[in-house]
């Protein structure tokens, strides 16, 4: 659906109503919770939790199986949400959702959030899934069939277990699907990407909330120059997985999402970058009833189809 007049003066006005994310986290969270349990839990799928012991802790990671007969593929996917919100629990419409479209089991990861946690807290909890998952500990699983996914924030976080990855030489993903990625280190006036200017105030998603979300994440200023923590600061962007990137039209990380995936093609990876016409931020958080999710879903599984891997369309 194209956004008319009519559209986008309605998302000008919701927009102005945003709070401010460093006051009201805790309330978000709990509203997700609330909304999560009111729509219940998908009846059709083949759903359990596991736990990912890691240091002094455990990281829930929740799997979806779809209808049918197995093995399936594997996709690891770590959520959005500013790394301040979201979760298992209201982001499990989308896994179920997922891994119906995809025809792969989907293994969603609840990483630790920040301010309580901040980087790289979640960022060690979805390399500690990761690894978990790629050296084999799980049963009919094979790491040759796994793909890194996530949306946002977990877009970014995918970009940075791979770095990390290859940094360690502990594993190297084959695959990463990267959702309109938060990826670079600055979102204020100052920014280098067009789209934060042009996309930053009146389409729901805000420059200010992602300025505001990064700083409850980062640890210290320090931090925006790790590529860990903006996968752009990278100075090395060889030997990474092939790659499938999808921005939004009218999402302010469009711009640095999509810088992202030239710097990888420089580097001689396998790259396939799409920016989604008419779409906003988070669009993926919606049902398969809408254009642009369904048009999503039929991308990805064509890029897993030319991996090698059964998805269906």
């Amino acid at each position: 659906m194209a956004i008319n007049k009519v559209m986008r003066a309605a998302l000008k006005a919701i927009t102005a109503l945003e709070p401010d994310v460093q006051k009201s986290y805790k309330i978000e969270r709990r509203l997700e919770l609330i909304t999560a349990r009111l729509r219940g839990k998908p009846k059709e799928f083949k759903m359990w939790d596991h736990m990912v012991r890691f240091e002094d802790h455990a990281v829930p990671v929740r799997l979806f199986t779809p209808r049918g007969e197995g093995p399936f593929p594997l996709l690891l996917f770590f959520h959005g949400g500013g790394w301040v919100t979201g979760g298992i629990e209201n982001y499990t419409g989308v896994c179920a959702d997922l891994a119906q479209a995809t025809h792969c089991t989907v293994a969603s990861v609840d990483y630790r959030l920040a301010p309580e946690h901040k980087f790289p807290a979640a960022l060690e909890d979805c390399y500690a899934a990761a690894h978990e998952f790629f050296l084999g500990k799980i049963p009919g699983i094979s790491p040759n069939d796994i793909t890194l996914i996530g949306d946002s924030a977990g877009g970014n976080l995918a970009a940075a277990v791979s770095l990390l990855a290859r940094d360690r030489g502990t594993f190297l993903p084959k695959r990463q699907i990267l959702l309109y990625p938060a990826t670079y280190n600055d979102h204020s006036e100052g920014s280098p990407f067009y789209s934060i200017h042009e996309n930053g105030k009146d389409y729901l998603l805000t420059a200010k909330r992602i300025q505001k979300v990064t700083e409850l994440y980062q640890s210290s200023d320090e931090d925006k120059n790790n590529p860990y923590f903006a996968p752009l600061m990278a100075t090395d962007f060889s030997r990474q997985p092939r790659t499938l990137v999808i921005t939004a039209e009218y999402c302010p990380l469009r711009d640095e999402g999509e810088a992202f995936g030239e710097k990888l093609r420089e580097a001689g990876n396998e790259v396939e970058t799409v920016r989604m016409p008419d779409a906003l931020h988070a669009y993926m958080m919606l049902p398969p009833r809408f254009l642009q999710v369904r048009q999503t879903y039929r991308i990805i599984n064509g890029f897993l189809q030319r991996g090698n891997l059964h998805g269906e369309a």
